[in-house]
């Protein structure tokens, strides 16, 4: 494990997407049976920060009907517990280094569609913004913490 653990990190983003009753948008993913998260996903070659996050946020819901309020201040990293490494992302990586964007969503529900090419989310909803830290797995909470801490008064 000791060698798995010297891999990088993954470059990524993700995307705390709220609506007009000041709600966050998560998925179910399709390949754990209880975990919820907000669209994620990896930065391409050539690609900047915002316009990876469109792009995922396009890729796993279906949404472009968005207003990007906020960059996040800093780099968020977190580590895949053990059991993750080398089975996920080809086994390249130890966890991702994101960088967070605060949206708000602008269209209507109807717009969310999860049947996307390559779909990560099996439902979706909206929930407070305290919900969030409870829905996340181990290894996000702490990230998701410091999110809601440094968005919290723009929502």
């Amino acid at each position: 494990m000791l060698k798995l653990r010297n891999l990088p990190y993954r470059q990524g983003v993700g995307v705390m997407l709220f609506n007009e009753n000041r709600q966050i948008f998560v998925g179910k993913r399709i390949d754990n049976r209880s975990a919820w998260q907000m669209p994620q996903g990896g930065i391409d070659k050539n690609e900047n920060a915002i316009d990876a996050a469109k792009r995922e946020l396009k890729e796993e819901t279906g949404i472009t009907s968005v207003t990007i309020i906020k960059q996040s201040s800093k780099i968020h990293t977190y580590d895949l517990p053990d059991y993750l490494i080398g089975k996920i992302w080809k086994g390249e990586f130890k966890g991702q280094t994101q960088t967070w964007f605060l949206a708000q969503f602008i269209g209507k529900d109807d717009e969310i569609k999860l049947d996307q090419k390559n779909p990560e989310f099996k439902k979706w909803k909206w929930v407070d913004l305290k919900e969030l830290p409870n829905l996340i797995v181990p290894f996000k909470k702490k990230l998701y913490q410091e999110l809601i801490e440094e968005f919290k008064s723009l929502i």
